[in-house]
């Protein structure tokens, strides 16, 4: 079954004045707009727009006072030899100055264009070198130790049967030092004896630093050898007891005896005490023996050897000494 639509086209309606108000053909001169026409587009809507300006970041603003301490670091860093060696020079002083005896690590002062040049390169046997440089070395190193002691003077003059005596009792502060000979002497150092020993365990090379190591023999530091070697010092000693006999001061006692003593008799006295520890009391001569050996140590190394190998090309792994009896 088929069904047939016709479409009627729809008439015009006339107006009041009989003229067609149905659709009109468009017109351009129309100055109008009928209320279903739609108005027209903007045509700067679809210009091309102009390409936008990027935003700078704002840079964050550092205060001076980070720079300034970003600097001081710096330059800190690049001359920390130079900068520890015032440090503990200047710490020194201070404990120094207010009587504290504090034994510091020793550091030599320096630049930084003072190290190994990492270009140096050398054919000289660093051994033979090394060991005339040994040989060269004509001061001794002195370990110093402080121990303090009590002594006691005392002045007996009897009368008679009658016993007439006076005692005093000191705390005193003594001053020694154990001595240690760097230079034995060329019998020393022969290489039968076994006294110097130097191992390279790199070559320097262009732009490398060789590095090595020494092991050497020195005698055992040596203690005082008499009393002028021990000091003692007045201004820590002081008496802290005395004593007498029953005669004293009547009797006559008092007058025989004057209980002021000689400044120079109580010194003398002092320094034989003092000579006597530090030449036999084991709590007395092992911290002196082991203040001049590191003292020795730290002498050879950083005074003799390093600056030697520095100059050659090299840098000290490390130093051992041996001590052993002369």
């Amino acid at each position: 079954m088929v069904r047939i639509v016709i479409q009627r086209t729809a008439r015009p309606q006339a107006g009041p004045d009989g003229e067609a108000t149905g659709p009109q053909p468009y017109s351009p001169t129309a100055t109008q707009l009928d209320q279903h026409t739609l108005p027209l587009a903007d045509p700067a809507r679809y210009q091309p727009q102009p390409p936008r300006r990027r935003r700078r970041p704002r840079l964050v603003r550092v205060p001076r006072w980070v720079r300034w301490t970003a600097l001081l670091v710096l330059v800190a860093l690049f001359f920390r030899r130079a900068v520890a060696w015032a440090v503990l020079a200047a710490l020194s002083a201070a404990l120094h100055l207010v009587g504290v005896n504090v034994n510091l690590p020793h550091l030599k002062f320096g630049w930084p264009w003072q190290s190994i040049s990492s270009g140096t390169t050398t054919n000289t046997l660093v051994g033979p070198l090394i060991l005339q440089k040994i040989q060269g070395i004509s001061r001794p190193a002195l370990g110093t130790e402080n121990f303090n002691f009590v002594f006691t003077h005392t002045v007996s003059k009897n009368i008679g049967p009658w016993p007439c005596w006076y005692s005093g009792t000191f705390a005193a502060t003594g001053h020694a030092s154990a001595t240690v000979d760097l230079n034995p002497g060329p019998a020393w150092w022969k290489p039968s004896a076994g006294h110097y020993q130097l191992h390279v365990l790199r070559a320097a090379a262009p732009g490398t630093p060789g590095r090595l190591t020494i092991s050497m023999a020195l005698p055992l530091p040596q203690l005082p050898q008499s009393v002028h070697d021990v000091t003692v010092d007045n201004t820590l000693s002081k008496p802290i007891s005395s004593d007498h006999s029953w005669t004293y001061p009547g009797l006559g006692c008092g007058v025989l005896i004057q209980p002021q003593f000689s400044q120079s008799v109580l010194y003398a006295q002092a320094q034989t005490v003092a000579f006597q520890q530090a030449t036999q009391l084991p709590s007395v001569t092992k911290p002196l023996v082991s203040a001049a050996e590191n003292e020795a140590t730290t002498m050879v190394r950083d005074n003799f050897l390093q600056p030697t190998l520095n100059a050659l090309g090299y840098s000290l792994t490390q130093f051992t000494i041996r001590w052993v009896s002369h």
